[in-house]
C-alpha cells in the first residue's frame, strides 16, 4: 500500500492539501506572528505594525515551501513566534509550553532551542530565587514533552524508532544543494571522502557551537526582548550553516525572527527574504514552481516598497561599511542573481560539471548568509536594552 500510493496526485488531494495548509496557517502562524509583532512594536504606529506583519506572512520562501511542498512549517513557526511573544510579555511558563509544542511538531525548531534556553536562564538568574524558577520551567517542559510522547513510550521499540526517524544521521552531511558551509566548501574540500560520518558530526557540532556562542552568552548575561529575537535568528542561522544533515527548507528557521525584526533591520530582513528563496531555486524549479517563485518575489517586493519610508539599517559592521551605498550593493546583488538565473535557464549543461549552476547558486547564497550572520551577531552585541 505504501509503495502503491507513492506519487498519488489528484485535484481533490491537492485541494485538500492546500486548504489544510491555509487552515494551519490561520490557526498557528497568523496568531503567533500577530502576537509577536504586537508585543515587539506596541509603541509603533498601527500602519507600521501592519506592514511588519505583512512582511512576515508574505515571505516568498515560506509560501513556496508550505503551499507548494505542503510542509506545514507554519505550525511550528507559529508556535515558536507565539512562544517568543509570551516570553516577551513575561509569561515564561506559557512560552515554555508553546516552544516545547513547536519542537515536538518539527525537530527543526531545535535550531531555536539555545536562544530560548539561554534567554530564559538569563531571566531566571535575575530573579530572587533563580533555582526555583529554573526548576519550574524544567517541570513545564518535562510534562509538555511527556504529553506529546506518551503514545510512543509504551514500548522501547516505538520510542527508539521515532528517535531514529527524527535524527537521520545516516542520511549524510547535507541534502541536495544547500547554501551552507559544508555544501559550499565541498566544491574544494571533499568532506565526505576525507572523513568518516562520526568525525564529520564532531566538526559540525564544534563549528555550530562556536558560531552561536556569542549570541547565547549575550542572552545569558544581558537578556532582552529584542535580544531574544536576535538570538533566535543567530542560533538558527548558525545551525543552518554549520550543523549536520541540513535541508534547503531549514532556511525558514532564521527567516522568521529576521522577518519579525523588520522594523529594526529592514535592509537585512529584505535581503534575507530574497536570498533564502533564491538559495532554494534549484529545488523549486525541479518541482515546477518557477512561476510561483517569481510571483511571490514580486508580491513581497511590492509589500516592502509600501513600507520603504520605515526602512532602518542595523548597527552591525556590514551596514556601517556600506552606509548610504547599501541600496547600490543590494541592486548589484540582485543583478548577479538574475544573471545566475539566466545561466541556469539558458546556458548549456557542461558534461564534466552537470551541476555547475546549482553549485554557483549555492555558493553565491552562502556568501550572503555569512554577511547576514555577521551583521546580526554584531547588532545583537550592540543592543543596549537589557530590560526584561
Amino acid at each position: 500500500e505504501l509503495v502503491a500510493s507513492r506519487g498519488y496526485e489528484s485535484q481533490s488531494s491537492k485541494a485538500y492539501l492546500r486548504w489544510s495548509v491555509v487552515l494551519s496557517d490561520a490557526l498557528f502562524l497568523f496568531p503567533g506572528a500577530l502576537a509577536c509583532v504586537g508585543t515587539l512594536y506596541k509603541r509603533r504606529r498601527p500602519e507600521q505594525r501592519l506592514w511588519a506583519l505583512a512582511s512576515v506572512l508574505l515571505q516568498p520562501a515560506l509560501l513556496l515551501i508550505d503551499h507548494g511542498h505542503f510542509q506545514y512549517n507554519g505550525i511550528s513557526l507559529g508556535l515558536a513566534a507565539g512562544a517568543a511573544a509570551a516570553i516577551l510579555n513575561n509569561r515564561t511558563f506559557l512560552g515554555a509550553v508553546l516552544f516545547s509544542l513547536s519542537l515536538n511538531h518539527k525537530q527543526m525548531s531545535l535550531y531555536y532551542a539555545p536562544a530560548f534556553f539561554f534567554h530564559l536562564v538569563g531571566r531566571c538568574l535575575r530573579k530572587k530565587n533563580p533555582l526555583l524558577h529554573i526548576s519550574g520551567l524544567a517541570l513545564v517542559v518535562f510534562y509538555t514533552f511527556l504529553g506529546c510522547w506518551l503514545p510512543w513510550i509504551t514500548t522501547d521499540y516505538s520510542f527508539l524508532h521515532v528517535l531514529k526517524r527524527i535524527f537521520p544521521f545516516e542520511r549524510g552531511l547535507y541534502e541536495d544543494y544547500v547554501a551552507n558551509f559544508w555544501c559550499t566548501t565541498s566544491l574544494l574540500v571533499k568532506w565526505k571522502r576525507l572523513f568518516a560520518g562520526e568525525k564529520l558530526r564532531s566538526f559540525c557540532l564544534l563549528a555550530t557551537f562556536v558560531a552561536m556562542l556569542p549570541s547565547c552568552l549575550h542572552q545569558l548575561w544581558k537578556p532582552s526582548k529584542k535580544g531574544l529575537l536576535y538570538a533566535m535568528a543567530n542560533t538558527s542561522l548558525s545551525f543552518f550553516m554549520f550543523s549536520f544533515q541540513v535541508h534547503e527548507k531549514s532556511i525558514l528557521l532564521p527567516l522568521l525572527p529576521v522577518a519579525l525584526l523588520v522594523l529594526e533591520q529592514t535592509v537585512c530582513s529584505e535581503w534575507l527574504a530574497y536570498v533564502s528563496a533564491f538559495s532554494m531555486y534549484p529545488l523549486l524549479e525541479r518541482d515546477k514552481l518557477g512561476v510561483a517563485y517569481m510571483a511571490t518575489l514580486v508580491l513581497y517586493w511590492c509589500v516592502m516598497r509600501v513600507g520603504k519610508t520605515n526602512a532602518k539599517r542595523g548597527p552591525g559592521p556590514i551596514s556601517t561599511v556600506l552606509g548610504s551605498h547599501n541600496r547600490t550593493f543590494f541592486t548589484l546583488s540582485v543583478c548577479v542573481a538574475l544573471g545566475l538565473h539566466a545561466a541556469y535557464a539558458l546556458a548549456p549543461t557542461l558534461p564534466r560539471y552537470p551541476f555547475l549552476y546549482q553549485a554557483l547558486i549555492t555558493a553565491y547564497s552562502f556568501v550572503h548568509l555569512v554577511a547576514i550572520l555577521v551583521e546580526l551577531t554584531a547588532s545583537q552585541m550592540l543592543l543596549e536594552d537589557s530590560n526584561v
